[in-house]
């Protein structure tokens, strides 16, 4: 095995792989290194990859099974697998992948369904040079242990309420306009606020601010102040990891156990990612399981 594996950038929890080679098949003992990182990390970053996206969707597929992305104004048209992020607009003038420069709040993909694919790998190929459009993770792992004893008690065995058309108004300040259909494809659901890693044995938190609406069984008022108490003690510096892009950086990351949010960056900077998500196996990572909410 040549890989090394050392923190990323002084990070308490994120670690960086040195020396692996992702465009080619890893040998077994590199992958189960990897695997492992991942498993405790949370968050893994690979410098200086070369990647085709028959490469990205390959090296995914190893950890588990590639999400197929139905929003085709996003997706690659030769693999389905990958979503493009991005401001570019093609030679006609269409925007290439889903736009947005401003500030994205900390979140986690894909709460907001009963199944979520909670494994993402983002690839940069064009990143601003002006220093914009870092990416931060925030460790629900490292959160929950610091919590008061008081906390931990008040929220076991508790449910958050998670609504998508509560991201969705958000969305370009407002201006997304939530629809009666778009609140009949995404119905409120339900997810455990605490989980428990089925490899590493710890416990970590599962929200997201930007579409946790409540607590179920909870007064509206004592459930948003808990969220809000929750939010303001998980993205605390200490847990807090941030990434500045170069071309050519892969970073991978668990939104079972983790927060995520980007800084804002100039119209006039490209920015253009590539990404995957994957459907991880619940016998190695936290992988949340839904239920309809009723009200």
């Amino acid at each position: 095995m040549t890989i090394e594996i050392r923190p990323a950038n002084g990070s308490a929890f994120a670690r960086e792989i040195i020396g692996a080679q992702l465009w080619r098949d890893l040998d077994a003992a590199e992958f189960e290194a990897i695997q492992a990182a991942w498993a405790d990390a949370g968050v893994l970053v690979f410098r200086r990859q070369a990647l085709s996206e028959a490469e990205l969707v390959a090296f995914s597929a190893r950890f588990g099974k590639p999400e197929v992305i139905h929003r085709t104004d996003w997706l690659s048209a030769e693999h389905p697998e990958i979503a493009f992020l991005s401001n570019l607009r093609d030679n006609d003038g269409n925007t290439i992948g889903r736009t947005g420069t401003d500030d994205l709040e900390w979140h986690t993909d894909q709460s907001y369904v009963q199944n979520p694919a909670t494994g993402a790998v983002l690839y940069g190929v064009e990143i601003p040079n002006d220093g914009g459009g870092s990416t931060w993770w925030a460790n629900m792992r490292m959160a929950y242990a610091a919590l008061p004893a008081a906390i931990k008690s008040a929220i076991e065995g508790r449910r958050a309420i998670f609504d998508y058309t509560r991201r969705l108004a958000g969305y370009d300040k407002g201006s997304q306009k939530v629809t009666e259909e778009m609140r009949r494809k995404t119905p409120p659901i339900t997810h455990a606020i605490v989980n428990t890693h089925p490899v590493t044995g710890a416990k970590a938190l599962y929200l997201d601010p930007e579409t946790t609406v409540g607590i179920e069984g909870m007064p509206q008022d004592e459930a948003t102040d808990l969220l809000e108490t929750l939010r303001t003690l998980a993205t605390r510096p200490e847990f807090v990891y941030k990434h500045k892009w170069h071309v050519g950086d892969a970073v991978m990351w668990d939104n079972g156990v983790m927060l995520h949010r980007r800084d804002r960056y100039a119209s006039t900077q490209r920015r253009f990612h590539k990404r995957t998500t994957i459907f991880l196996p619940a016998d190695r990572h936290i992988v949340p399981r839904g239920r309809p909410y009723a009200a």
